[in-house]
């Protein structure tokens, strides 16, 4: 075709060349997220719309708006009614995402993606009464930033450089704190900042339903509970009070589940929980495939408390002691291999259950004078005594990186006494649901600062994920991310104060004093990294692209960014390619893309299970509370490796581990290859990484 256009104003007023392959690209990205496209319907419309330019701009020079104009046009005119709503919602977006870039100052390329902007508008901005959305991102990280910045007063400080600090690690999306405290600080709902809690439950009538009551509580703020069930007496068991029989854990578990679908988490998200059962609790077996049955316990995640003695028995094919919580009574021996054959198989079937190692857990819990911690939250990172709860945050090493494409340690550093102060402040401004929830949290005061985005940050330092040069790095980034959070909460701590119950916690011996009683936790961010516009905590990539189930049933169509960049540079970028890579999620195999953009482009589903728990560890070891961290395997894996991966995770001081088999729920977050074409139920839950069955929203 003869182009009488050659060049274009851009939005700056630049004058560049004119290239129809960006117009080919932006409609052919608009027919994938529809229907899974068509990269020679993409060309005819971009033909069509060049057509037009010569016939109206000879002479002169378009602009980017002019040209946008006539796709739209294009596209109603040859009746492509769902491209054509695609295309005009993502160029209005991305119209939002500039205005909001010169709302906040921000000269470089702009950091809200389209997909953030949706999440955003659909679960954080501030609405009116008639669902209007009434805030801007910008305003969102503000009104955050005043409210945190507050506590700052109690302690005669000036709040103003800190609103400053904490609004400016926010909007730069280089810090984002866990959901309830983007969802309701500053928002005057009353609504609490948390996000993870672990209630009691104790062994009657009365202490179940007050548990029950209280999770209401929580879940209607956003947080997620996490409960121990191992005090219940099993199901036959004697009840004194009416002479009658219990029913057991599980069957008071279904009523938490019931409660939870009504509650809905204040009509923002559904609320999440982790059911936790110690392996030598009588129910032990039923406890196992409570969640076998589709449809059954969705709002539960579940593990086994799995101890030293159970995992030692283990390896001398020996039994163990099912003892009943009422009366401290052995009440049966069984194989162990029984039970851990049984967890193998319904890990493997569905992903649930999940193990912690109760016993490793407790090894590192710092106030042990106060209790022994029972459970966690629902994604499994953060093991709490009963009645605490715990404030999360997560740094994007993505944006951590320097001009020379170097990881920058000083500006690291900087952001982890930010964000420890940030996260301190948390809680003091917390308004909390329960007073008991108030008392034990203030007095230990834990913190939990993660990362996410350490794909991204792999990729740009050019590791492969798979590598020993990954694992030594990752443990590298956890050590200085521990250390540096425990500085600051020693800073804090000559300022404000040690933490109630420092004086008999393990920190006495070692610590002049600590504001608080842990520091670090790598949590599993779901919608703050789409937010942030990275991958999950210190997951691989899932897909190079792929499209994600979320919000009411919303599909979003997601590309890799970085991935699009280096292909465009490097002249690999084509329709054809990114057809080829939708369908099967990754660029393994593809010739067209060189080798070392294969290699560090690696998948959740290409890395074997050994890496994933070898990186698990290596953050592990220097994580004061415990990573989140879904071991993806492919829908080909077998029982055999379902074992290998949880063996490795105890042999490696893990604190538990979950595995995901691609494709064994009927429905999921993430999908991609023949996946797009289907109709999957819509799950509310934003999940780690690669489609976990311990997942949550609220920890990110």
């Amino acid at each position: 075709m003869d182009e009488v256009v050659t060049k274009i104003r851009k939005r700056d007023g630049r004058i560049v060349d004119f290239e129809q392959q960006k117009i080919t690209d932006a409609v052919h990205k608009a027919i994938i997220a529809v229907d899974a496209g068509d990269g020679d319907k993409a060309k005819r419309i971009s033909d069509e719309v060049v057509k037009k330019l010569n016939e109206r701009f000879r002479g002169k020079i378009p602009s980017v708006e002019d040209i946008q104009n006539i796709v739209v046009e294009t596209l109603k005119e040859k009746d492509y009614g769902k491209v054509y709503e695609e295309y005009q919602s993502y160029r209005e977006k991305k119209d939002e995402i500039r205005r909001m870039k010169k709302e906040l100052g921000i000269s470089e390329e702009p950091k809200l993606t389209v997909n953030a902007l949706e999440v955003l508008r659909k679960r954080y901005l501030l609405k009116n009464d008639r669902g209007d959305v009434v805030e801007q991102p910008s305003q969102m990280f503000r009104r955050v930033a005043k409210a945190i910045a507050f506590a700052d007063t109690f302690y005669h400080e000036d709040e103003k450089d800190s609103e400053e600090d904490f609004f400016r690690i926010m909007s730069r999306l280089e810090f984002l704190p866990n959901s309830p405290t983007l969802f309701n600080a500053g928002a005057g709902t009353g609504f609490a900042l948390s996000a993870c809690y672990v209630l009691p439950v104790e062994d009657s009538l009365d202490g179940i339903f007050t548990s029950l009551k209280n999770m209401a509580l929580i879940e209607q703020t956003g947080g997620g509970v996490g409960f121990s069930f191992s005090r219940l007496r099993p199901a036959g068991d004697i009840v004194r009070s009416t002479m009658g029989v219990a029913s057991g854990p599980v069957s008071f578990m279904r009523i938490f589940d019931v409660a939870t679908d009504v509650i809905k988490a204040g009509g923002r998200r559904r609320g999440a929980m982790m059911a936790i059962l110690r392996v030598d609790h009588p129910d032990i077996f039923e406890f196992i495939t409570a969640k076998s049955q589709a449809g059954v316990l969705t709002n539960f995640n579940i593990s086994v408390a799995l101890t030293d003695d159970f995992m030692e028995t283990l390896e001398k094919e020996g039994y163990y002691s099912l003892v009943n919580p009422r009366t401290g009574e052995t009440v049966k021996r069984v194989k162990t291999r029984e039970v851990w054959d049984l967890i193998l198989e319904n890990a493997w079937k569905s992903g649930d259950p999940g193990i912690v190692f109760i016993d490793e857990i407790n090894r590192h819990n710092p106030t042990p004078s106060i209790g022994s911690i029972e459970a966690t939250n629902p994604c499994g990172e953060q093991p709490l005594l009963p009645y605490e709860s715990c404030n999360l945050g997560s740094i994007n090493l993505s944006r951590i990186v320097n001009e020379e494409n170097m990881f920058d340690w000083e500006k690291f550093k900087k952001t982890i006494h930010t964000a420890v102060h940030f996260l301190d402040n948390v809680i003091d401004v917390n308004p909390y649901p329960i007073k008991e929830v108030e008392k034990v949290t203030k007095a230990n005061r834990k913190i939990g600062l993660g990362v996410m985005g350490f794909a991204e940050l792999l990729i740009r330092l050019g590791m492969k994920y798979d590598s020993e040069e990954a694992v030594e790095f990752g443990e590298r980034i956890a050590k200085f991310l521990n250390e540096e959070a425990v500085k600051a909460s020693e800073e804090l701590a000559e300022k404000r104060g040690c933490f109630p119950n420092f004086v008999d916690s393990i920190w006495a011996k070692i610590s002049q004093g600590r504001r608080n009683a842990t520091v670090t936790t790598i949590a599993p961010t779901g919608t703050i990294s789409i937010i942030a516009g990275c991958s999950s905590g210190i997951e691989p990539l899932f897909a190079v692209a792929f499209m994600r189930h979320v919000l009411e049933g919303e599909r979003l169509f997601e590309l890799n960014p970085l991935f699009e960049r280096i292909a465009k540079e490097r002249g690999f970028y084509t329709g054809e390619l990114l057809e080829k890579i939708v369908k099967s999620g990754s660029v393994r195999g593809f010739e067209e893309v060189p080798e070392d953009v294969r290699s560090i482009f690696v998948t959740a589903h290409e890395v074997s299970p050994e890496w994933h728990v070898r990186m698990q560890a290596a953050f592990q070891k220097y994580t004061e509370n415990a990573v989140s961290k879904t071991v993806n395997l492919p829908n080909k894996a077998t029982i055999g490796d379902v074992e290998k991966v949880f063996r490795l995770a105890y042999d490696l001081k893990c604190k538990g581990v979950t595995v995901y088999r691609y494709g064994s729920k009927g429905s999921q977050v993430l999908n991609f290859g023949a996946e797009l074409e289907k109709d999957f139920v819509t799950a509310e839950a934003e999940y780690a990484g690669g489609v976990p069955t311990h997942s949550c929203q609220v920890c990110g």
